[in-house]
């Protein structure tokens, strides 16, 4: 897998530095001699690793935490998305038998509902309830895509055996 430093950078991704940089100097961590210095060399610049560089021995500003836990949060959401997309076939497939058989009786499918979809219902309030601990919701998710991967390369070499 390629270095991600040595990736040629985008203009948008210049742009958001020079935006970066700007919090930076308004916070008084830069002069503006020196902002403008690196903002020279961050329109200058042609890989990622040159950008980042220049904002190495800067914190993290408000804005930028703030947009990578979104991004993070959007990522997650998603992968629980996928994985709860089995569940919520399954209950729709169990739903769809129970109305065809004329929806009589108990509605035997809520166990089907409740076991499948437990799991991601869990795994929801892990990122947005009170408290959201994001780094454990996403190792556990990729824990499980690893065992996933390892069971069907399992599945794989019995069949072709």
């Amino acid at each position: 897998m390629e270095d991600p430093s040595s990736l040629r950078a985008a203009d948008a991704e210049r742009e958001a530095l020079a935006q970066e940089l700007r919090e930076h100097m308004l916070a008084g961590r830069l002069s503006s001699v020196e902002f403008e210095e690196r903002v020279e060399r961050a329109y200058k610049a042609l890989t990622r690793g040159e950008l980042e560089a220049l904002k190495s021995d800067l914190p993290l500003s408000p804005a930028t935490l703030s947009a990578e836990l979104a991004r993070r949060r959007s990522t997650l959401r998603r992968r629980l998305l996928q994985d709860a997309s089995g569940g919520l076939t399954a209950s729709g497939v169990c739903v769809a038998i129970w109305l065809a058989s004329g929806a009589s009786g108990a509605f035997w499918p809520i166990w089907v509902i409740i076991l499948t979809l437990l799991p991601a219902a869990r795994n929801l309030m892990a990122l947005i309830g009170p408290g959201p601990d994001l780094d454990a919701l996403e190792q556990k998710l990729t824990n499980r895509r690893a065992k996933e991967l390892a069971r069907q390369r399992r599945r794989a070499r019995r069949l072709t055996r």
